[in-house]
């Protein structure tokens, strides 16, 4: 009984802990693009809108304080949600405090279970392994956000070439595209969004690309910023110039899928042989090691 209300617990505050967390992180697009329709993105902001934004980030800098962690190490949980896509001042408060709080409730299962003595040792194991289980999640967000970046990035860049040979400037463009690709590729809209934004805010073109770049770290977007960049300097066809790298972006996202495809094989290697091969000699052998197992058996009862 003891063991059964110590599992619920536990279930419980974990899933409000991890509640707290997505809710805290997961950018909100849809609350963003109703506010934007309802009060006009352009709408200047009145003193008392100004002193309710603010409010939070002075709130999220007092409760920062109280979590035990070095600022180096907040400003590097930062940068890492920043590069999975969680741009909230309370998305590095809500790592940390999980990450924190998932290896004592752990240990405090453990020991609550089975008692004082070798299971303490154990506890500490776990907990120690658990420590780890916030920055895992954090590295296959990153992983699988790169991955989408990296695979929309060609049909990113089709739309720029046509939305510019339409007669649209460059920030028109980008905003078009990150709209048409809300739904396909969310957080390269989300990216393309943000270079809009900081250029707005008075930071220069090439500059909020460079932070683009920065922040993804992905190969295919630094060579596209640092053809921009030449692009920029030496004032060349911006249009052929997108094209080009189009058609490379394209060629590698195919590459891609034929590596992956020519690994196939090896992958399913071992599930063939440990799963698919027993069953299948079960089912192709039991038959006839049964009818050997009985003539066997008859023969030594005629002897």
């Amino acid at each position: 009984m003891d063991m059964l209300l110590l599992s619920v617990i536990f279930v419980a505050i974990a899933t409000a802990a991890f509640t707290l967390l997505w809710h805290l992180t997961e950018p909100d697009t849809t609350r963003r693009r109703l506010s934007e329709v309802m009060g006009g993105a352009d709408a200047a902001p009145t003193p008392r809108q100004s002193v309710i934004t603010d409010a939070p980030s002075r709130l999220a800098r007092r409760v920062r304080s109280f979590v035990p962690k070095s600022p180096q190490n907040m400003n590097h949980i930062q940068r890492m949600l920043a590069s999975a896509g969680y741009h909230s001042e309370w998305a590095a408060i809500a790592f940390a405090t999980v990450q924190l709080a998932v290896p004592v409730l752990i240990f405090v299962l453990v020991v609550g279970t089975f008692g004082f003595g070798s299971p303490v040792l154990f506890g500490g194991i776990a907990a120690a392994l658990s420590y780890y289980l916030p920055v895992f999640w954090l590295g296959s967000k990153i992983d699988a956000r790169r991955r989408e970046i990296r695979n929309g990035l060609p049909d990113a860049t089709d739309l720029l070439i046509v939305c510019l040979e339409a007669g649209s400037g460059i920030d028109q463009a980008l905003a078009r595209v990150a709209d048409e690709l809300q739904i396909a590729y969310p957080s390269l809209a989300r990216e393309l969004e943000l270079i809009g934004s900081e250029t707005r805010a008075g930071k220069q073109r090439m500059e909020a690309f460079k932070n683009f770049a920065e922040r993804t770290k992905v190969d295919d977007v630094r060579s596209l910023v640092a053809m921009l960049v030449q692009t920029d300097r030496f004032g060349t066809s911006l249009g052929m110039a997108l094209r080009t790298h189009a058609d490379t972006s394209r060629t590698k996202r195919r590459q891609r899928a034929e590596e992956k495809a020519a690994k196939l094989g090896v992958k399913l290697l071992f599930p063939l042989v440990f799963c698919l091969f027993p069953a299948f000699f079960a089912v192709v052998l039991g038959p006839s090691m049964v009818q050997i197992y009985r003539q066997f058996v008859l023969e030594l009862g005629q002897r």
